[in-house]
């Protein structure tokens, strides 16, 4: 299956970082994940679907202004697989579930 990427700028002001954490912002998990599913229903051509999360692992924290690549792949079950990529480093991975037909 083929691989599409997807760049995303992490914007310095995004409003999680005023919780998360003061001092030290860091994008939260969620945020990844939102992001995620964000790009895999841009991949799939539909919004609004009701995702699962198959799995996520979360390897480096990312800060603002950061440039993320989201690199997804069309499984044969139907998930799409994800990876997320900041400079040379692995950020974070895992899979989502279209909800069954």
């Amino acid at each position: 299956m083929a691989i599409t990427e997807y760049c995303w700028a992490v914007p310095a002001d995004h409003p999680a970082f005023a919780g998360h954490f003061p001092g030290n912002p860091i994008v939260p998990g969620v945020v990844l994940l939102d992001r995620a599913i964000l790009f895999a229903e841009q991949l799939l051509g539909q919004t609004d679907l009701d995702w699962q999360v198959g799995n996520a692992k979360f390897f480096s924290p990312v800060g603002p202004a950061e440039t993320l690549v989201f690199a997804l792949e069309t499984k044969a079950s139907g998930s799409i697989a994800f990876t997320v990529r900041a400079a040379n480093r692995d950020v974070a991975s895992g899979s989502l579930k279209p909800p069954a037909p």
